[in-house]
Parts: C-alpha cells; structure tokens; sequence
C-alpha cells in the first residue's frame, strides 16, 4: 500500500496561477506520453507516486493521449482508484478537448455538442468526479466563440470541472475568450502554449495578453520533446522518442543546428545543471510562467527535473550568454 512521503512539500516550489486562487507545482507531469495502452502499468504507477513524493501536484491529460486515444485516462484513473485516491484533495488533475475523439461531425473541435460530451466521457474513464481544470485544446475557426465560452462555463457551473483553460490559442483569441468567459463569471485561469528555448512565440503578445487578463501559463514542450537535453548530441540513440515518435522525428533532429545545444549544454555544465535542468530554469525564469509540463519514461528523469528548483536563478550574464547562442 502506497503511502506518500511525509516531506513531499519541503523542497516543491508552488506559485499562484494568475490572479486565481489555485496554486500549482512549479513543475507539472504531463502524461501525454508512456501512459497509455502500449506502457508499462507499474512504471506509470512508479512515476505517479515519485513525483507526487517530490511535491508534485499537478497531473496534466487530454482526452485523445494515448496510444490508442483515451488510454492515459483509463490508466490515470486505475492508478487513481487502487494507489492515489487518499490523496484526491491535495492533486490537481486537468484534461482537455478539441482535437479529434471519435468518428463523425461531432468528434472535434469546439462546440457545445463535442465539449460537454468529451468531459463527460473523460470522467467516465478516469472515474473522476470532477476535474479540476477543463481546457479547450485548440481554437475551432468553424464554432463560434461565444458558444464555445458557454460550454466551457456551464462544464464548471455543472460541477464537471473547477477551473477552465485554454491551448494553442493565439493572443487575440485569447484575449477574446478571457472576456467572453469573465462576462460569464467563469474566468479563465490558465493556457497552456508551447514554450521552450527554441519556440519563444508567447514571448511575441501572448504574455502580456495573460498578464493583463490575470491568466496563469503552463508551458509544454520546455524541454523541446528532449532535443534540449544531451541525449541527441551524439546521434540518436536506441529506444530514444525520436526513434518511435511521430511528433520527434529523425529528422527534426537532423534538423536542429545541434551546434547550438551542444554549446547550451556547455553553459548548463558550469552552471552544475544538466542541460534540461537549465532549460527548465530558463523556461521558469522570472516568475511569468506558472508551471513547467514535463513528460517522463522513468522516475529518475522526473527526480532529475524537479532537482531544477534548487539551482540558482540565471544571471543577467548566463542569460545573454544563451541568447548569444540561439540567435546565431
């Protein structure tokens, strides 16, 4: 019977999500990837209760991760019933909605049907009673706004989910939902974009949008699916995502000026970091995103990330320094 470790909170860093009241771990486990059908059940079950026994909190899902779609929720929620079910009130557990589920005109996107449809399927298979944030994965062009914000409110005033989010949404429709949603008394709380040394698009009007709103951001990818680690300067190695992968391909890796992470490594090592420990420091830097989404095969890579949190804040010079390097 697993019992959590009674210093979980010691070392974990929490900040405040926007101008809500909800806190999250400063580093959050997505489980996007090694949760679904095709994973080891007891290694996912390792890798729940090591990060919860690291402080964190926060464990991130959608509706279609997999393989096969739905799986990581189904396996989230026997991890749930049979080893983390004491433990409900201290998680924050998200999923999300918006890309394609099932078959048919009302499998995707944005509308009331889809919306209210997926999060009633994804409790059912996690056996939750309710999440505690409901995100809209990507903007539907096709759907209205106003009527995906009404759906996403009546989700939390249903008692489906505490909290609304959204995803890959650009500034402008972020700043549209924000006021649809606060015109509902249903605020949004959080976006989660993609954010990393290498893809700084939120830097470009979508920070200061949450910042004005009082959004909280969560940012995945940091790590850039593993390219910014050291596990791809020598080649691709065996059993690496690369290899299985249709998000990191092999030739995405050919195709990163490897120079460029070999000499931010270069940094991360007089820094005494690992190469993703210092971008998950970058990534954090500043207080302005609230949350880093991780994903993990294995327990140790989660321990080796949360050990980020203890390094010392970049220095104006270390900064410019990694500037230097990815504007060559």
């Amino acid at each position: 019977m697993y019992k959590a470790a009674s210093e979980r909170y010691g070392k974990m860093k929490y900040r405040r999500c926007g101008r809500s009241g909800l806190k999250l771990s400063a580093v959050s486990l997505g489980l996007w990837h090694n949760f679904g059908s095709s994973g080891s059940y007891d290694n996912m079950v390792n890798m729940i209760t090591s990060a919860f026994d690291l402080g964190i909190t926060h464990f991130d899902l959608a509706n279609n991760y997999g393989p096969y779609p739905g799986s990581a929720e189904e396996n989230f929620g026997r991890i749930m019933s049979s080893v983390m079910r004491p433990y409900r009130d201290e998680l924050i557990i998200s999923t999300k909605a918006g890309y394609g589920m099932w078959e048919g005109p009302y499998g995707d996107h944005g509308s009331r049907k889809y919306l209210i449809a997926s999060c009633d399927q994804s409790l059912k298979r996690t056996g939750l009673e309710y999440f505690d944030i409901f995100y809209h994965h990507r903007p539907d062009p096709e759907t209205p706004m106003e009527e995906t914000a009404a759906a996403l409110s009546y989700i939390v005033n249903s008692g489906k989910a505490l909290y609304i989010g959204v995803s890959n949404y650009s500034p402008e429709q972020t700043l549209e939902m924000s006021q649809l949603l606060r015109g509902m008394g249903t605020p949004l709380v959080i976006h989660q974009p993609k954010y990393n040394m290498l893809d700084r698009h939120i830097e470009n009007g979508l920070q200061t949008v949450l910042e004005h709103e009082g959004i909280g951001s969560i940012a995945f990818c940091p790590l850039a699916q593993g390219l910014l680690t050291d596990k791809y300067l020598n080649g691709i190695p065996k059993g690496s995502r690369a290899e299985s992968s249709a998000f990191l391909t092999p030739d995405a890796v050919k195709n990163t000026d490897l120079s460029k992470i070999a000499a931010l490594n270069a940094i991360a090592k007089k820094r005494g970091q690992t190469l993703a420990q210092m971008a998950l420091s970058w990534a954090l830097r500043g207080g302005r995103l609230t949350s880093v989404l991780i994903g993990a095969s294995r327990p140790s890579q989660i321990a080796e990330n949360v050990n980020a949190l203890s390094a010392p804040e970049l220095t104006a010079e270390e900064l410019a320094e990694i500037d230097a390097v990815l504007c060559k």
